[in-house]
């Protein structure tokens, strides 16, 4: 390792590549040494450096308090926490789609947060492999528009959750979900009220679940163009809702949503989100 002295002789453009942009360790006294540097540029890198890690702190402190369920359960002896999220409950096209994910434990990503929060598709895409490569098990599931016009949209995504945890190869011990629980599952589990927030395995579900979702909206955009799907991913926009009525309805379209109902001239009974339940909605 090159000396604190050694590492001042080198350019404050060299400090920044090393230190920055390349994310190296700071040796212990580079910072000290470099606040105390006659060069202006080596002043402004070591603020820099110390914002860096207060940044990488706060950060760090943050990923251990989303761990906080799953370090319970791995201490109280569950090898296995798989979380489970899902995306696409809204749309009125395509499928809705479930994660499930086993993350090691004490595994950490930086920036790994509810889908929701990470607002950049290309960032998303990015965490989503490296997801895949960090868990344990990991696998999708899905229900399709049939499905949720059958069985209302609820249903339908636990429906997708529980094909998710059979694809997982590896029985949890235990299972973490966003809000609710699997009825048709019986390994123990929680619901967690805004778990893809609080919870690292269930937002690492959330992203797998979100990416997946929009890889196939994109696909469907290619065999169905001119409705925009790659954009709005088959959410209700004034686009999409005007794209139905005047190119009509799509076999991906979910013929229980109100919007699409409206599009076929199909009578729109009130419901709480907009769309009809075949059954009763099992809350």
């Amino acid at each position: 390792m090159s000396s604190i002295q050694d590492l001042l002789c080198c350019s404050v453009a060299e400090l920044t590549e090393r230190f920055v942009t390349q994310s190296r360790s700071i040796p212990q006294g580079l910072l000290e040494a470099l606040e105390a540097d006659t060069r202006q540029g080596a002043r402004a890198l070591a603020r820099r450096l110390r914002q860096q890690q207060g940044r990488n702190r706060s950060e760090g402190q943050r990923l251990r308090h989303l761990l906080r369920f799953e370090t319970e359960l791995w201490e109280q002896g569950h090898l296995h926490v798989a979380g489970v999220d899902e995306a696409g409950r809204g749309p009125l096209a395509g499928p809705v789609v479930a994660a499930a994910a086993i993350l090691p434990r004490g595994w950490k990503l930086e920036g790994l947060d509810d889908s929701k929060k990470i607002a950049d598709e290309s960032r998303r895409d990015e965490m989503a492999e490296a997801i895949k490569q960090g868990a344990v098990a990991w696998a999708v599931g899905q229900a399709e528009p049939e499905e949720i016009d059958r069985l209302n949209i609820r249903r339908a995504s636990l429906l997708a959750m529980h094909r998710a945890l059979q694809g997982l190869g590896i029985q949890p011990s235990f299972v973490l979900l966003d809000a609710f629980t699997i009825p048709e599952c019986t390994l123990p589990q929680r619901g967690i009220i805004k778990g893809d927030a609080l919870s690292l395995s269930i937002a690492a579900a959330s992203v797998l679940a979100k990416t997946t979702r929009d890889r196939t909206m994109r696909e469907l955009d290619t065999l169905y163009p001119g409705y925009g799907l790659a954009e709005h991913k088959g959410y209700p926009t004034a686009s999409h809702v005007q794209a139905i009525h005047e190119r009509g309805v799509l076999p991906i379209h979910r013929r229980s949503f109100a919007p699409v109902r409206e599009a076929l001239g199909l009578p729109v009974p009130p419901s709480p989100q907009g769309e009809l339940f075949p059954g009763p909605d099992p809350r």
